[in-house]
């Protein structure tokens, strides 16, 4: 009875904040859930893959139509959703999401307990768990079809396989790390950056030799070689598919999400980045075009520098309204205005503007996916909702605040953690159209530095008061 008592009290710690963040979760399944956008494209291609075998988009003609726009990590975890749960059942995938999530956050306490300093470890660890599992902007998407949460998931694998590589260097976690990178970059082009900024921290440092404690050297180069070739092995395939199917080469997906043969409408993509900043221009603007109204209303001001370029772009949107596309001669248009702008004002288009996108993902209040209207700033027009998006901007800078504090504290891998942050952030000056979830898979690595920071804080005053309760009752 004295065990299982002991068992229960060393269990609670972790429990709750699990049971907490699975309320949170299933609670924004309840108000929040819906399918739309690319989780259709997604689930579209997870459905060929399952009924037809092949990775493919649907026409609106019925027939299927071969593409490399996305990479195959997600509709093959999808389809495998399909093939348990039911056809299209993304209640299903939701809910597989909401355990993949939990259990990364379980994976990034376990970090924690070995990257922090010996006296903080057991309450960072805790403390990671609740930023992690408590935190409404991973939780959104845990609920969501789409990418984000299984790289979550992945990204807090490949951290916690990093950690035990270091301490007990064995073939089950150098395969792990191995999987959790490779699944990150299936999953997305940018979880290559995974594997760029955690595998040198697997080597660098790492004893090699014959003596007790150390691995030997031949044995770490057998390892690095199996790894690497089975982390592009999958690759290999994909590239040898699309050269099969498109004869490009191409062993991710490409930028624009084109297939071989679409227009890439640059013309259009360098107009956009001479003038979008934020979230809002994104939805309003480059979202709907083609295939619906260019509203030059929703332009802000920064989109024309002079009269003509004004009367240009109502030109423009004009030529446009009578397709509803962008025609190869409507494109070369944007392309001579954008290079007119972008001549006019060169750091404006290749610094300010690219910095201002990047900061507007890190800083822009997480609202993107609740039902708030995009303009939560007009106090006038829904109180409630600023002030909530307010609320969510503090919170966010909270944890921005408390992953750098983690970070200055420099943990074990804290490097390796920042790069990953760094390199993310450089990836994404070239974004044409912002949006926040960019900078969600940075996120667990502020969970991780957080967590340290949070409990060292709570250490630092802990111990004054312990002292002050001390001399009172020596009082």
């Amino acid at each position: 009875m004295a065990q299982r008592g002991a068992r229960t009290s060393a269990a609670l710690p972790v429990a709750l904040p699990l049971a907490a963040g699975l309320i949170l979760r299933l609670r924004m399944l309840r108000d929040i859930f819906q399918v739309n956008g690319d989780s259709l494209v997604y689930g579209d291609l997870a459905k060929n893959l399952l009924l037809h075998g092949r990775f493919a988009y649907t026409l609106p003609s019925g027939e299927m139509h071969p593409t490399l726009i996305r990479l195959p990590g997600y509709p093959l975890f999808l389809a495998v959703c399909f093939r348990l749960f039911g056809m299209e059942n993304y209640f299903a995938v939701a809910c597989v999401q909401i355990a993949l999530e939990l259990l990364g956050c379980l994976l990034l306490a376990s970090f924690v307990r070995r990257i922090a300093p010996a006296a903080l470890k057991r309450g960072a660890e805790l403390a990671t768990l609740w930023l992690a599992a408590l935190c409404p902007f991973t939780a959104s998407y845990a609920i969501a079809p789409l990418t984000e949460a299984p790289t979550l998931f992945v990204l807090a694998l490949a951290m916690w396989a990093m950690a035990r590589f270091r301490d007990e260097p064995s073939w089950a976690y150098a395969l792990w790390f191995t999987f959790a990178v490779s699944l990150a970059a299936l999953l997305r082009p940018d979880g290559t950056l995974a594997a760029v900024a955690f595998a040198p921290a697997l080597a660098i440092g790492l004893p090699c030799g014959n003596g007790p404690g150390k691995i030997p050297l031949r044995k770490l180069v057998r390892m690095t070689a199996v790894c690497v070739l089975l982390a592009l092995a999958p690759f290999a395939a994909w590239a040898a598919r699309n050269w099969r199917a498109f004869h490009v080469f191409e062993p991710l997906a490409p930028r624009l999400a084109t297939d071989p043969g679409d227009r890439p409408d640059l013309g259009w993509e360098h107009w956009v980045k001479s003038w979008c900043l934020d979230y809002v221009s994104t939805f309003d603007i480059y979202w709907r075009v083609p295939g619906d109204k260019l509203d030059l209303s929703k332009l802000p001001s920064r989109a024309f520098d002079t009269p003509a370029q004004y009367a240009e772009t109502v030109a423009l949107a004009d030529d446009y309204t009578d397709e509803m596309d962008i025609t190869p001669e409507i494109d070369a248009r944007f392309e001579r205005l954008a290079e007119e702008r972008i001549a006019a004002h060169p750091l404006r288009y290749y610094v300010w503007l690219p910095l201002g996108r990047v900061t507007d993902m890190w800083l822009r209040p997480r609202v993107e996916n609740l039902n708030i209207d995009l303009d939560w700033w007009v106090y006038a027009h829904h109180h409630s909702e600023t002030e909530f998006s307010w609320a969510y901007a503090g919170l966010n800078m909270f944890y921005l605040v408390l992953g750098f504090a983690g970070l200055c504290m420099r943990p074990r891998f804290w490097g390796a953690l920042l790069a990953y942050m760094l390199l993310r952030s450089v990836l994404l000056l070239d974004v044409a159209a912002p949006e926040a979830r960019y900078t969600l898979e940075c996120f667990p690595m502020l969970f991780a530095a957080g967590g340290i920071a949070l409990w060292g804080m709570a250490s630092r005053i802990h111990l004054p008061l312990s002292k002050l309760k001390a001399s009172f009752g020596k009082s």
